[in-house]
């Protein structure tokens, strides 16, 4: 099998030249061969994926105008030109042309308004916006509240992903996350839009706010349940963490009550001791006892033993289907502990239980072995 490329390494001598013939083509005086040879210096190899991307950026910024309303404008140019030449997005080595609005742009909000309409519609500018929203606060909201009606669909996915709250990898939007409320009007706009990447952008803010405010994305939900098909997508997509959580309210909308006629059976731990790198294994059964049919969610939860002797649990979703009356369903699952970069495992007693529409039922002991 062919070893995978690190992403890192995306930001090659190609892609770098390329971008830089792309200015040179908008902006002749740029001076392409010393822009590589500044970005290719002795350091290059140490740098990991948001270093080089960096670097690359203050690279350009030595050869681009002083002023950023003119090297914005270069910019713009640069992406315009690819445009002529049929080019219609780009990829993450391409990062520096929002990240370069972020670092040199933040001083000039018009200039960097303008240029980030024209950019995000070829590489995202959702990290790049964020620290505008907040500078600049209620103006920079409302300037995306604005771009949720423009014609271009990645200018309007911008708009909702770019005020997420909790973005991954991006910094945090502290006023939103206390308060949601400036954005839910583009958001309710949004959640219908012809695009399905629009509408998952949507769904992934609200997801983001259910964490902080889930009153407040409850209330939209069954303000919006069974008013469309897309607004429905949304609210399921948008719910993730609440029926993780197993939040009640939410079960009831999605149909997934509890009368008690759901009755588990035989939760069995196949493997009492799981060696490092190898798997647990579990079973159960659930029956319908009641004479109508019921919707069943299933999930199990894994509470991983910590450092400190305590565990933490995180819920893992297996099925959700109609249950006929009568019906038994039986499941067999496995749980991986190869190591992971994310998580590691300590040796001692684990716990692995039974979730049915948002209620754990039983939970049991297991033994990872070192």
């Amino acid at each position: 099998m062919a070893e995978l490329q690190p992403f890192k390494d995306l930001y090659s001598p190609q892609s770098v030249g390329r971008l830089g013939q792309y200015i040179k083509k908008v902006y002749p005086q740029f001076q392409k061969d010393k822009f590589e040879k500044v970005v290719f210096d002795k350091g290059w190899k140490e740098k990991e994926l948001k270093q080089r991307m960096r670097h690359i950026t203050l690279s350009l910024n030595q050869f681009l105008p002083a002023s950023f309303k003119e090297s914005s404008a270069v910019l713009i140019d640069c992406v315009m030109q690819m445009r002529k030449e049929g080019i219609e997005s780009l990829g993450i080595e391409f990062l520096s042309l929002p990240d370069y609005i972020e670092v040199f742009g933040i001083e000039d909000y018009k200039s960097s308004v303008k240029a980030i309409e024209v950019i995000t519609q070829f590489i995202s500018c959702e990290f790049a916006v964020r620290p505008f929203i907040i500078k600049y606060g209620d103006k920079m909201l409302q300037q995306m509240d604005a771009w949720g009606s423009h014609k271009n669909h990645k200018v309007r996915r911008l708009a909702s992903e770019g005020c997420r709250p909790r973005l991954p990898w991006g910094m945090a939007l502290p006023a939103l996350k206390k308060d949601p409320s400036a954005i839910l009007p583009l958001l309710e706009r949004l959640k219908d839009d012809e695009h399905e990447w629009v509408r998952l952008s949507v769904a992934n803010n609200l997801n983001d706010i259910s964490k902080d405010n889930p009153d407040t994305v409850l209330r939209l939900f069954k303000k919006w349940h069974g008013k469309s098909k897309n607004a429905d997508w949304v609210i399921k997509h948008a719910s993730r963490t609440l029926l993780k959580q197993g939040n009640a309210d939410l079960m009831k909308l999605f149909g997934f009550g509890d009368d008690g006629s759901i009755r588990h059976n035989h939760f069995n731990i196949e493997t009492p001791k799981v060696k490092g790198g190898e798997d647990l294994q579990f079973s159960f059964s659930v029956t319908n006892t009641g004479k109508k049919p019921q919707m069943v969610r299933l999930e199990y939860g894994m509470h991983y033993l910590r450092a400190n002797g305590t565990h933490s649990k995180k819920v893992f979703k297996i099925s959700e289907r109609e249950c006929k009356p009568g019906e038994t369903i039986a499941i067999t699952r496995k749980q991986s502990f190869r190591p992971i970069t994310t998580r590691v495992y300590y040796p001692g007693k684990q716990k692995v239980s039974l979730i049915v529409n948002g209620t754990e039922r039983v939970i049991a002991d297991f033994e990872l072995k070192g």
